[in-house]
């Protein structure tokens, strides 16, 4: 699955609830291969204590499962609603046993079926057994046949031909109508039955977690939506082994108060991925950078319902013109970190069967871009400025919130295009902004992101490229493509899918409404004993093991 977030986000303030190490040194260049785990056993954690960091955001919407929901939607869900599954650094799948005591997956007459046999000690907090009902639910509410519910994804769920009780009823039964190549990614996450009904599943959730339809080590102890604060404690229903933590506070801040609370003690961990902020906490005693492979994306995005821009020429001369060199260099100056340039919105360059498939489409070339922009009809006026039938090549940035790393490569992004006769104004926004940006397509050009929460991302190639997709702010797309992705969806064989995927992937790029910017590091500042967090990749493990060093 995957889940947009603004740029400034990914730029300062990653921060994945997994584990790691390092030391607040500057040690040269930085390496990302896998996750740097600080993962300690239990017995070499203290009982009790509290960790508080740093969120983007509380959003209103709780419901992981629906459209509104972000990232920081899902990383709180996880502290208080069931998880299904673990993930290792580099996305290898097992399920928690608190849940699911067995997983069989068989091919039975060319069909996908998936048992999940349930930990009959399981049950939601409000007595509710945990078990085929809510895999039933949460397919019927995901697979994208009532219209009624808004979900943020139907990807594989919309390929399940029927669910049904087991030997019992802590047995689900998951039949596919085919051969499905992802069925690692599903039901990780599973709704609580009583949450299902439409207006419960899309309203019920705003500014209101429902930690009685939760399960799980911690449960909310408070929340406050005004001040964007939440706080998670034991949960005295959990039948597992117990969190080390007493308390897990979350608070809602911008990056550079986030930075200023962690040098202040007011804050164990925060992002650092960004130079201003790693030079600071490089003086500090007693921390950790942690660090590692970032699955984020961030990219550019056009909107091609401007009326500029609805011009195809037009936008592969913009793209054409950017050198993303450049805009990787300012946005990795200072960290000591370098990458190659991405070339996918589907998979990264440390996952298997990446290819870049940008590189065959654009390829930096201001000389081009200008022959392309003089071909179309645009003339360059006295100031450098081109313009045709009198209007100006002028196009609307917006860079949303206060960090600094985000506004220097939009000012970068600025001159660059410049050079080939458009002018792009920057308009400053307040970060409250975002979902405003894109829902109202109140730009011309955006820098945004988006991060995977699994390592499956051709399972949600058409979250990115389908026409109807909420996560195709671009509005690029055609029924022809989406013929083609729906039918390579259906491909079960994992690596052949891959290869469909990365051909349409291409084509898909040639439409100039999507550029890969670059992925980055997740850079994360730690107090040095807290151990099983960090920066992890893939990595989803038991929260409750997370807690500080005796």
């Amino acid at each position: 699955m995957i889940r947009w977030w603004r740029l400034i986000a990914a730029i300062a303030m990653t921060v994945a609830c997994v584990s790691g190490c390092g030391a607040a040194v500057d040690t040269g260049a930085v390496k990302t291969e896998g996750a740097s785990l600080n993962l300690q056993p239990r017995e070499n954690l203290k009982d009790g204590g509290s960790l508080t960091t740093a969120i983007t955001e509380v959003s209103p919407q709780w419901n992981t499962f629906h459209a509104d929901a972000t990232l920081y939607t899902l990383a709180l869900w996880r502290w208080y609603n069931p998880v299904l599954a673990y993930f290792s650094p580099e996305g290898e799948y097992s399920p928690n046993p608190d849940f699911l005591t067995d997983v069989r997956t068989e091919t039975v007459d060319q069909k996908t079926v998936v048992t999940y046999t349930l930990n009959p000690r399981a049950y939601f907090n409000d007595g509710t057994p945990i078990d085929y009902r809510a895999f039933v639910e949460t397919w019927r509410t995901s697979r994208g046949v009532d219209d009624r519910y808004i979900a943020s994804s139907t990807d594989g769920y919309n390929q399940i031909a029927s669910i049904t009780r087991g030997v019992d009823d802590r047995q689900a039964v998951v039949r596919f109508d085919g051969v499905y190549a992802w069925p690692d990614g599903l039901f990780n996450v599973v709704l609580h039955p009583k949450a299902t009904a439409p207006d419960v599943y899309n309203k019920g959730y705003v500014r209101q977690p429902h930690p009685e339809w939760g399960a799980g080590p911690y449960t909310i102890g408070s929340y406050d939506a005004d001040n964007g604060t939440v706080v998670f404690e034991r949960n005295p229903k959990w039948w597992g082994r117990p969190g080390k933590l007493d308390r897990r506070v979350f608070r809602q801040m911008e990056s550079q108060a986030a930075l200023n609370a962690f040098q202040n003690g007011e804050i164990d961990a925060t992002g650092v991925a960004a130079k201003d902020a790693r030079a600071r906490v490089l003086t500090m005693n007693g921390i950790d950078i942690r660090t590692a492979a970032s699955p984020q994306q961030a990219l550019l995005v056009l909107n091609l319902d401007a009326p500029i821009l609805s011009d195809r020429t037009v936008r592969q001369a913009v793209f054409t013109a950017i050198d993303r060199e450049t805009l990787a260099r300012i946005r990795f100056t200072g960290l000591n970190y370098t990458e190659e340039l991405p070339g996918s919105l589907s998979l990264y360059p440390f996952q298997p069967g990446y290819e870049d498939n940008l590189a065959a489409v654009v390829s930096y070339d201001p000389a081009k871009a200008a022959e392309l922009l003089e071909g179309a009809g645009w003339r360059a006026g006295d100031d450098g400025v081109r313009s045709k039938d009198g209007k100006r090549l002028s196009l609307v940035l917006p860079n949303v919130g206060d960090d600094t790393t985000s506004l220097n490569l939009s000012r970068a992004l600025q001159a660059i295009l410049g050079k080939v006769g458009i002018d792009l104004v920057v308009q400053q926004r307040p970060s409250a902004d975002f979902s405003a940006v894109i829902v109202n397509k109140e730009f011309d050009l955006f820098m945004m992101g988006f991060s995977s929460s699994d390592p499956f991302g051709m399972a949600y190639f058409c979250q990115v490229w389908c026409s109807d997709s909420q996560f195709n702010p671009a509005g690029a797309g055609s029924p022809e493509l989406d013929a083609r992705i729906e039918a390579m969806s259906r491909i079960g064989d994992p690596m052949a899918q891959i290869a469909a995927g990365n051909r349409i992937e291409r084509d898909a790029f040639a439409q100039f409404s999507n550029l890969p910017l670059f992925n980055g590091p997740a850079m994360v500042a730690v107090k040095e004993d807290l151990a099983n967090y960090g920066a992890g990749q893939f990595y989803v493990g038991p929260i409750e093991d997370i807690g500080w060093e005796k």
